[in-house]
């Protein structure tokens, strides 16, 4: 088997021709003939019976020419493709058959797309512009009063009336023109009033009740309600207020830094919230330059990409998605019918995406050919290790999950980032000038 000719037929799209010898051929046919020979019938034969060329003077010497190519093809087309050295993007490939019999073998085509050929404008001396990191007194005690918020607990009150913000436990059973109806009962709901949670109308009509008030409230479903025999209709709730509770922050002290966190004092507290507030805006900053800078080596890229990549680009994150859901509990389908979209709507929404993704591979793998970015068995192996630590899993089971030729590929594309990085002039955002500092520069420019 090999590659007997290369074509380039259309930008990025080859064919090539392969040839099967007749000898392998001949091979392959004694082996279609017994994995399938059994379920043939012949006259004068028991099923299954019947010599090889009994069955294809019977049925023709072509009997099990497609199951012996079968066989053959994809290590025929797998080497050439390695022959001609050509990156194949798509496994989408036009066959067409040129000639095939059992002296001979077969010569076939294949059609197939492959990568494009792209040129860059400019990767080194880019310049980018660090956003400036800081954390003040007040980002710091909106996360002490955050962290309050998600250990605060909740209080009984009974020297008052329901208002917004507060949650109340009622009963509540609905009906429409005085005939109950499904899922419209209720014992002991937790509600939080203001919340948006019921119907319109609901929650407000509670507000201003005591606990132990037995009370009706009268809503109207909105026209586009799920539910389509109560859509539009006026509808009355027998409500029974039971309790009502608020949220009760606890007081921002040394007690709450030792109940809230491993710290014994506020003042720590405070410090580490700074601390890693402060790593979160430098990661941040540190990817805003890293985004400003490969953009502009993507705005750079010269190129016709084909269809395929961005195809298969969306398709991934079509998966990736669909998995997001299944792991939520709900599937692609189910989804779709609820949003009411179909999938070729939903998947127009990825595209956007899908083209800076392609775009952006292409131009962090042009770098890493341009320069020549070499990746060691070391680094490799550390990856491995990464994945299957952060999985939780056994690293052979990772790397036979995931080609080492994929991971080497990736860690490439990151060195190609480090060396745009590298390469770059990055400047620090320069702090706005306090309003008393422009003040005096005015001044200043006066005297002179």
């Amino acid at each position: 088997m090999g590659l007997k000719e290369t074509n380039k037929i259309d930008t990025n799209r080859y064919q090539l021709e392969i040839l099967i010898e007749g000898e392998k051929f001949r091979e392959a046919l004694k082996e279609a003939y017994r994995k399938n020979g059994k379920k043939i019938a012949v006259p004068g034969f028991r099923k299954g019976k019947a010599p090889l060329h009994i069955i294809e003077t019977y049925y023709g010497a072509e009997v099990f020419f497609e199951d012996a190519l079968n066989l053959l093809y994809n290590d025929a087309v797998e080497g050439a493709i390695a022959e001609s050295g050509l990156r194949v993007i798509d496994d989408k490939m036009d066959f067409d058959l040129v000639s095939i019999s059992k002296e001979d073998g077969v010569d076939f085509k294949v059609s197939l797309t492959t990568y494009p050929e792209i040129t860059l404008k400019q990767y080194k001396g880019l310049k980018a512009e660090r956003p400036l990191v800081k954390v003040d007194a007040a980002e710091v005690n909106a996360e002490v009063k955050s962290l309050a918020e998600r250990n605060a607990r909740m209080v009984s009150v009974e020297d008052r009336a329901a208002k917004k913000g507060d949650s109340v436990v009622i009963d509540y059973l609905g009906s429409v023109d005085g005939v109950p109806f499904d899922g419209g009962k209720a014992e002991g709901q937790t509600l939080e009033l203001g919340s948006g949670t019921f119907i319109p109308g609901f929650e407000e009509q509670i507000i201003g009740k005591k606990i132990g008030d037995e009370f009706d409230i009268t809503v109207t479903f909105p026209e586009d309600y799920g539910e389509k025999s109560l859509a539009g209709k006026e509808a009355v709730f027998a409500i029974k207020l039971h309790e009502i509770k608020v949220r009760e922050l606890p007081k921002l002290d040394d007690e709450f830094a030792k109940d809230a966190s491993e710290f014994d004092t506020l003042k720590e507290l405070k410090a580490d919230l700074k601390k890693k507030a402060l790593e979160r805006k430098n990661k941040a900053a540190d990817e805003a330059v890293e985004n400003a800078l490969v953009q502009q080596v993507v705005d750079g890229l010269e190129g016709e990409i084909p269809e395929a990549m961005f195809e298969h680009r969306l398709n991934q994150s079509v998966e990736d998605f669909a998995y997001r859901l299944q792991m939520q509990g709900m599937d692609i389908q189910t989804y779709l019918k609820y949003t009411n979209s179909s999938i070729e709507d939903f998947k127009k929404t990825f595209r956007p995406q899908a083209e800076m993704q392609v775009k952006y591979r292409l131009a962090l793998e042009k770098i890493v050919e341009l320069e020549a970015i070499k990746v060691d068995e070391a680094e490799v192996d550390a990856q491995f290790e990464k994945m299957a630590k952060d999985y939780g899993v056994e690293i052979e089971r990772v790397k036979a999950s995931i080609p080492a030729s994929e991971i080497e590929k990736d860690i490439a594309v990151g060195k190609a980032i480090d060396f745009i990085k590298a390469n770059a002039e990055i400047t620090d955002e320069k702090p706005e000038a306090k309003p008393t500092e422009k003040k005096t520069a005015a001044k200043s420019e006066k005297a002179e």
